[in-house]
């Protein structure tokens, strides 16, 4: 059970972190209210690493940005030494 929360939990994450990339490019090019920069790596950093990520390179957003291009994959490669480490811990054990 607690693997169907936390997975549901990273996929929602991904959906939000996604879609906001998408968002903020559609305002950037319209001239009107932007997402905070620092709204974006929140997202990221709490959980929706890989949506952003792929967000950034699918909508073409933040991609001239190093701190963006360099920030999100660390963020990224973080939550994957989380998800191993919790798997080397048995977290998942009753998946499999």
């Amino acid at each position: 059970m607690k693997y169907i929360i936390f997975f549901s939990y990273l996929a929602v994450m991904n959906i939000i972190g996604f879609a906001i990339m998408g968002i903020d490019k559609k305002k950037a090019k319209n001239n009107k209210w932007r997402i905070k920069e620092s709204t974006l790596f929140l997202i990221s950093f709490i959980g929706g690493s890989l949506g952003t990520w792929l967000g950034m390179y699918a909508f073409r957003h933040k991609t001239k940005h190093i701190y963006f291009v360099i920030g999100m994959p660390l963020i990224l490669v973080l939550h994957i030494a989380v998800i191993v480490f919790l798997f080397s811990k048995g977290f998942f054990a009753d998946l499999f």
